[in-house]
């Protein structure tokens, strides 16, 4: 029995929601060359970000509103978990000081994340549907 779109899109935004998640804490491990593994974990999540819209796109064939707000929730997820990832490193360090920002965090770094990735989404599906002649606007 296949699996239904509904389904399909969730399962593909909560594992890249949780990709975002391991690749920020992962590549922020390394004490040597941080900023390389910085950028490093940008382009793995550039293209993780890239391919859920392509996903979007041309195998579900999503509305390009439809495509943003999954590939958004998506981004808003991996950000709820590097707020949760700083919580945690914060609590193992002993650190107090900016004990309240960082609670803060859980709900401010997903959406300040989302709405970009939303716009960006929903631009690119935009053109990708002018482009290819294929189920334009909503």
């Amino acid at each position: 029995m296949g699996e239904s779109p509904r389904q399909s899109w969730v399962r593909t935004a909560v594992l890249l929601g949780i990709g975002y998640a391991l690749v920020g804490i992962a590549f922020a491990v390394p004490a040597t060359h941080m900023q390389a593994w910085r950028l490093a974990a940008w382009v793995v999540s550039a293209i993780g970000y890239a391919v859920h819209i392509a996903y979007e796109r041309f195998r579900l064939q999503n509305s390009p509103g439809s495509a943003a707000l999954h590939v958004a929730f998506a981004v808003a997820l991996g950000a709820f978990g590097l707020a949760v990832g700083a919580n945690i490193h914060s609590l193992s360090a002993g650190s107090t000081q900016h004990r309240h920002l960082l609670l803060l965090s859980l709900g401010i770094w997903p959406v300040i994340t989302a709405l970009p990735a939303f716009l960006v989404a929903f631009g690119t599906n935009m053109v990708l549907a002018r482009v290819l002649g294929s189920r334009g606007g909503e």
